[in-house]
């Protein structure tokens, strides 16, 4: 219900194809891709082609609509953005989890049908919704350049080259045997307890930069987009999630303590 409305919103005073509009379009092959691609993790229990099915709808759905509509100037920036971010990001979870065997957040679920398909819906909407201030710019096309999407893009190169940076500088911390058991405390890691979210969030504000001053109307519902991301990971699944974890695994360490007295959960200079 929630895709159908923004789908709905997304589309009005949008491009069509054969009066389909091409906002609707994006959103229904985004859930359409999930549920496909469920049949067969389902049927193995697997989800290792979990986060690497999400990076390629993103992927997939964003050159469609630009195909679908026209390539200018802001369309192809605005996909070359959300191309190289979920390309990187795909790589580097899939590697991951080939590295790591499983993903701990599927352990009871890949055996429930019921839950397994709820987690791959709600991939089709977090697609969808963070996607779509993306969608709506990619579809007004335009030619010019202009100072919303210069600063767009500025913002957008700073989130992306947090985001790889911290997830690289972690993932050489866990590969070094002598910090097994040890949390990160270096690089991007001392001055933010979550640097690669900060990264993220910056990336879909500049998508949404670059994409929105083209909107008209409903499509300006596409502001969901990077208020999601933001409320995503900080009130949600991400941050919350991993501080509950790092209090349980490390909570009595003197150290631990120290570093999260002195580190800010997600933007450095603020405590909070």
């Amino acid at each position: 219900m929630l895709g159908a409305g923004l789908a709905a919103a997304g589309s009005v005073d949008g491009p069509s194809v054969g009066g389909v509009p091409v906002f609707a379009l994006a959103v229904v092959l985004a859930f359409a891709v999930q549920f496909a691609a469920f049949i067969p993790a389902a049927a193995l229990r697997t989800e290792r082609f979990f986060d690497l099915t999400g990076s390629l709808t993103f992927i997939g759905v964003t050159l469609v609509v630009l195909l679908l509509t026209g390539i200018g100037a802001r369309a192809v920036v605005i996909a070359a953005m959300v191309v190289v971010w979920a390309a990187r990001l795909g790589a580097f979870l899939f590697a991951r989890v080939r590295r790591d065997g499983s993903d701990g957040r599927f352990d009871e679920i890949r055996t429930s049908p019921l839950r397994f398909l709820r987690v791959w819906t709600m991939q089709g909407l977090w697609v969808s919704v963070t996607a779509s201030a993306a969608w709506i710019g990619i579809g007004a096309g335009g030619d010019g350049v202009d100072g919303w999407l210069v600063a767009g893009v500025a913002v957008w190169l700073v989130g992306f080259a947090a985001e790889a940076t911290a997830d690289a500088q972690k993932a050489a911390f866990r590969r070094d045997p002598a910090n097994a058991g040890r949390f990160i405390r270096s690089g991007l890691w001392s001055v933010s307890r979550h640097p690669n979210y900060l990264g993220e969030i910056l990336v879909w504000f500049g998508v949404a930069l670059a994409a929105l001053p083209v909107a008209v109307g409903w499509q300006w519902i596409g502001l969901l987009s990077p208020v999601f991301v933001f409320l995503l990971l900080t009130r949600v699944s991400g941050i919350p999630l991993l501080e509950k974890r790092a209090e349980a695994r490390w909570g009595d360490d003197p150290e631990y303590a120290d570093y999260r007295r002195r580190t800010p959960v997600l933007v450095p200079g603020f405590s909070r």
